[in-house]
């Protein structure tokens, strides 16, 4: 997949600035069930002690926690779809690459969305955590130095265009095309 430039970035920053801020809609589910592996699906499972039920979130860890256990801060990642899109050139079918499990229409940002705002997506409930969720070397790699530059930047993680972190707080069933909405 070509990376984009930075002038196609910047040229297609308005249409995410467009996403919609009280109400969106889930446009995909991912599950990780092993590391660089990816099932598309139509529904997913939500509970607050799996995330997303089969992706390996919890067996996966975090290196960054003392003992390398989950950080149940960051237990479900969310990524507006208007970004992802930009940055897979329109191919819907590499939005998986960026490694998130919810691909919304939503503004992420963090005047929209702050730390402890509980959205409903589908018949669950999640609420937005306060680590931020970064590009890394695996986001360059699949989407290019300029990605990685836009989403880390500033503006960037104001508009949190790498996505955000959330957890599980009331069980449920999500399905592609569910509204996502703050509550």
């Amino acid at each position: 997949m070509p990376h984009r430039t930075a002038d196609e970035l910047a040229a297609g920053m308005a249409e995410v600035r467009r996403a919609p801020a009280a109400v969106g809609t889930v446009e995909m589910i991912v599950r990780r069930p092993a590391p660089d592996e990816r099932e598309v699906l139509a529904e997913g499972h939500l509970t607050p002690a799996d995330g997303l039920v089969g992706d390996d979130w919890l067996a996966r860890g975090n290196r960054k926690t003392p003992d390398g256990s989950a950080d149940p801060q960051q237990q479900l990642t969310l990524m507006g779809a208007r970004v992802v899109d930009l940055l897979a050139g329109g191919d819907r079918a590499a939005w998986p690459l960026a490694g998130d499990q919810l691909y919304v229409d939503l503004d992420l940002s963090v005047a929209n969305l702050p730390a402890g705002t509980r959205l409903a997506v589908g018949t669950a409930v999640i609420e937005v955590t306060e680590p931020p969720h970064t590009g890394c070397a695996k986001f360059s790699a699949r989407f290019g130095s300029e990605a990685l530059r836009l989403a880390n930047s500033p503006e960037g993680r104001s508009l949190r265009l790498r996505g955000l972190n959330a957890r599980v707080t009331q069980p449920g069933v999500v399905r592609a095309g569910d509204a996502v909405r703050r509550l």
